[in-house]
């Protein structure tokens, strides 16, 4: 049949079809060079990112001085005196003179109790040592009588021994007769109920009319008398700072209610024993109250001043508690090198103040060290270093 067909197909010459080869193989060979220097472009970016992930990021920060001696712990204001005021004698309340926060002078008189029932003891204890007296003095009498007439041999010595004995019991009986009075009396007398000492009313728990029963298990006092012209100041130092603390250091300190103002304290005396509950040591500081405006009970934020009482010769630094490692070989932190390059120093703690350290030796002011540094750190191990300012210091991040 293809005689029949029209011959109207072009026709490729050889040289033509020799140049569309060469062109399609130059063409594969430039399409797998580019492949290939693809993947190998990608191989040097991940093994470039592999290495960087490898180096640890570290923040670093320099030491702070050690020259701040300043210790802030909670503490709490108690009156100088404080005395609970209960009743001696049974009775009912008949009335009350002075309230909270009064104040009131030694003596003075808080309230009064009606006692019936022992002024009725009264009056016959009275009675009853009229009796006694009237039977000693007739003992007297007769003791004399018959120790006239033993010496006119007008009765026997054992008639006198006896008259004699009888004096002396009835002057025994007299003595017990008086002795049951003056009891009465000052539970009389304790109907009064007066103020131990000067001071001011800081609790008052009875009212007009109330039973009042003396040693009849009552908790609460009746009043309770508080002398606030002088405060203690109770502190708890932990057994870490114990030793640097010494009778007639500095304080200041303040109060919640009194925003804004600074009051200043002595340290007067110490518990010289360490509470095995808390760990710390109780230590007593005296506060002049003269102006009234402290409040006994009240809770108080004491600033000791340390610098005085510190026993370090060589100069300290002060590191944030956080860059502390524990190591087997004792506490150490990680310094890092113009290199980054990382190396443990041990070193020694002369204070714990909670969120800082101060260090007696072991790194210099000048140190780079890594805070909050990973468990694995060691020496030799490269990091990348983010220098931070921290407080006290003249770091800036970068």
């Amino acid at each position: 049949m293809s005689e029949f067909l029209p011959d109207t197909l072009p026709k490729t010459s050889p040289q033509r079809l020799r140049r569309l080869a060469l062109v399609g193989a130059a063409g594969f060979v430039l399409i797998l060079a580019a492949g290939t220097a693809s993947r190998l472009m990608a191989s040097q970016d991940l093994k470039k990112t592999s290495q960087a992930s490898a180096v640890t990021t570290v923040n670093i920060i320099q030491p702070g001085g050690g020259e701040s001696g300043e210790l802030v712990l909670p503490g709490r204001l108690q009156a100088w005196n404080e005395a609970p005021v209960f009743a001696r004698t049974d009775g009912y309340l008949r009335r009350w003179y002075v309230d909270i926060g009064q104040p009131v002078k030694a003596g003075q008189v808080l309230a009064e109790i009606d006692a019936p029932e022992v002024d009725q003891q009264l009056v016959a204890a009275r009675a009853a040592l009229a009796t006694a007296q009237a039977q000693r003095d007739l003992a007297a009498t007769s003791a004399a009588r018959w120790k006239r007439l033993v010496a006119d041999n007008a009765v026997s010595q054992q008639e006198a021994d006896e008259r004699a004995g009888d004096l002396a019991a009835r002057e025994a009986m007299r003595n017990e007769a008086i002795a049951n009075v003056r009891r009465l009396e000052s539970l009389t007398a304790f109907k009064r109920i007066v103020a131990p000492f000067d001071g001011v009313v800081t609790s008052r728990d009875t009212d007009q009319g109330d039973l009042i029963s003396a040693g009849g298990g009552r908790i609460t006092p009746l009043f309770t008398v508080s002398d606030t012209k002088r405060l203690r100041l109770y502190v708890s130092v932990p057994q870490s700072l114990a030793g640097q603390i010494r009778p007639g250091m500095s304080a200041t300190f303040t109060t919640p209610d009194l925003q804004g103002q600074t009051f200043n304290a002595r340290l007067v005396r110490t518990a010289d024993a360490v509470d095995a509950q808390s760990g710390s040591m109780l230590i007593q500081l005296e506060v002049d109250n003269a102006g009234g405006r402290l409040k006994p009970g009240g809770y108080a934020q004491v600033s000791l001043d340390l610098q005085a009482a510190s026993t370090t010769s060589t100069a300290s630094v002060r590191i944030p508690s956080n860059a502390l490692l524990f190591r087997k070989e004792g506490t150490a932190v990680a310094v890092v090198s113009g290199d980054n390059t990382v190396s443990i120093h041990p070193v020694k703690i002369a204070r714990d103040d909670g969120a800082e350290l101060e260090l007696a030796s072991g790194i210099a002011a000048n140190d780079w060290i890594v805070t909050s540094p990973p468990d694995a750190i060691a020496t030799g191990d490269k990091v990348n270093a983010v220098k931070t300012k921290v407080k006290g210091g003249a770091n800036a991040k970068g």
